[in-house]
């Protein structure tokens, strides 16, 4: 006999159910919560990459192009470490957007395991496949974080790059 809902079992265990299915979602929607928090916040940080390398691109085209080689060198290895960080960013950028993919399909396929006992499981190995990006996606991060400062750290030892006065972009106290 059919209670409402449709539901053939007994009216308790179509509570349960219901209640378990909503469990199995709750998981999978905090962590989505949570990923889109870590997403916004490397994409701010790749902003900030990005922004600084074209600074760095663009003054050392200038010092290039206007014969100031010391500059245009200095200027050249800075480019190549602000570079190396911005790939381990965007890694880090690309596999937890790939996570957050997989665990929105993983609360997809548990709506459908309902009727489908294989989607079920599929969202279970998606899930545990979709944490393991979101793993690899932090260790890039956290990779990314620790060297964050040696770029300045070369940049304060580069006697070039003290010579240069304000940096690209900034054109110093009291200028307009």
């Amino acid at each position: 006999m059919a209670h409402e809902g449709g539901c053939r079992l007994p009216k308790a265990l179509c509570m349960n159910s219901i209640f378990l299915l909503f469990q199995a979602f709750l998981a999978p929607a905090i962590f989505v919560s949570a990923t889109a928090l870590l997403i916004l916040s490397i994409n701010v940080r790749l902003m900030g990459i990005v922004s600084r390398l074209r600074q760095y691109v663009h003054a050392e085209h200038d010092a290039t192009r206007n014969g100031r080689t010391q500059e245009a060198e200095a200027y050249t290895a800075q480019i190549s470490s602000i570079e190396q960080r911005a790939e381990m960013i965007q890694r880090c950028f690309l596999l937890v957007l790939i996570s957050l993919a997989g665990m929105i399909a993983s609360c997809l396929l548990l709506g459908l395991g309902v009727y489908w006992k294989n989607a079920a499981v599929s969202a279970v190995v998606l899930f545990v496949l979709a944490m393991l990006c979101l793993l690899a996606g932090t260790f890039y991060y956290i990779r990314e974080v620790i060297v964050a400062l040696s770029s300045v750290r070369s940049e304060a030892s580069d006697a070039r790059f003290m010579d240069l006065g304000p940096p690209p972009g900034n054109p110093g106290h009291g200028s307009p």
